[in-house]
């Protein structure tokens, strides 16, 4: 799909303040707390949210990518060339992962395969011994420059998470643009070939399932086997495990939501769906999210809402006791993680 970003627009949405002023003019007040999720969390018997040990170290490495699906929290897309990490930056990230216990190293972008210096960075990662995750939208091992990924990452065992609305093509085709599905298992059988997705746990290949439409993510584990079961027998591909992730009502999914006049109602599922089970889970809980310019949020949503750690910090000033000793920033997009059985970039939480 290449339509234009909302930054290319110049869309107001472009920005994380203007989202977060659409999100917070929703009337909630009828529903439980009015909405409001700082008490929620309080309701839960939280005084506020707080980090636990840095466990994920999660690195965007910039805004580009070869598509621009529908959801996309990041708002990417192929017009997104200023907005990537250079080598200075990613040698800032990897002083600051050796100040740390993270035993992972989370890349994702955009398209995290298009920065130049992804390849460096996963050898850098891997000599410290760290697992690597490889988010991808599968399409970008097609490209010229690209179709050596399989291998090259198989070799160093990389997990490779694919974004994947549908096992069927029209669901992931509406989401993502035509001819997208076809694209996406020709990939997965490029990394069939390369040793993913048959069991083996230094080539493990993970699935992520976004919703296609106004709605909450399914059962991770009922629709696992529903997935394995399909693509097996319609594609001829195979793939390890299959994690969900309700999308977040930020940047182009906020867009579709007002557009399609589902914003208010999709509001409501999230907080009348909100889990005090969840909480512990949260992603910002055990994870660092880097940008693409040095900058460290509590989250990857944080980041893309331009939402700054307590404090703000970047990367130069890196200082591992004042982030533990943070609170977490949340806003009403934090319900989208506690809704249901919880979403976080390892799928469901509870």
């Amino acid at each position: 799909m290449t339509s234009p970003t909302l930054h290319r627009r110049q869309d107001p949405l472009a920005t994380g303040a203007v989202q977060q002023v659409h999100l917070n003019r929703v009337d909630l007040s009828t529903l439980p707390e009015g909405g409001d999720f700082a008490r929620a969390i309080a309701r839960s018997g939280w005084d506020s949210l707080t980090p636990g040990q840095i466990e994920i170290f999660q690195i965007n490495l910039g805004k580009l990518c070869n598509m621009t699906c529908r959801h996309c929290h990041v708002d990417a897309g192929p017009d997104r060339t200023q907005e990537n990490m250079d080598r200075a930056t990613v040698d800032l990230a990897l002083a600051a992962l050796d100040q740390t216990h993270a035993h992972t190293v989370d890349l994702t972008g955009g398209a995290p395969e298009m920065n130049p210096q992804f390849r460096y960075l996963v050898e850098e990662c891997v000599k410290r011994e760290k697992q690597v995750i490889d988010r991808c939208n599968l399409t970008v091992l097609l490209l010229p420059g690209k179709t050596d990924l399989p291998e090259w990452l198989a070799e160093r065992g990389v997990e490779i998470v694919c974004s994947l609305p549908h096992y069927r093509q029209r669901n992931t085709d509406i989401q993502r643009g035509d001819g997208t599905f076809e694209k996406s298992i020709e990939a997965m059988r490029r990394l069939n070939a390369a040793g993913y997705g048959q069991g083996d746990p230094k080539r493990r290949l993970t699935l992520m399932s976004n919703p296609v439409g106004a709605f909450l993510s399914a059962g991770q584990a009922k629709i696992e086997s529903e997935w394995k079961v399909g693509l097996a027998k319609h594609q001829g591909v195979t793939f390890d495990r299959l994690i969900t992730l309700n999308n977040m009502p930020i940047s182009r999914y906020l867009e579709w939501l007002e557009a399609s006049g589902n914003l208010e109602e999709y509001m409501a599922r999230l907080v009348n769906a909100f889990n005090p089970a969840t909480i512990s889970g949260l992603m910002c809980r055990n994870t660092l999210s880097i940008s693409w310019d040095g900058w460290i949020y509590d989250c990857d949503f944080n980041q893309m809402l331009e939402m700054p750690i307590e404090g703000k910090m970047h990367l130069r000033e890196f200082d591992l006791e004042r982030l533990q000793g943070r609170t977490i920033a949340t806003g009403r997009h934090c319900f989208g993680c506690t809704a249901g059985a919880g979403s976080s970039c390892g799928g469901a939480i509870d």
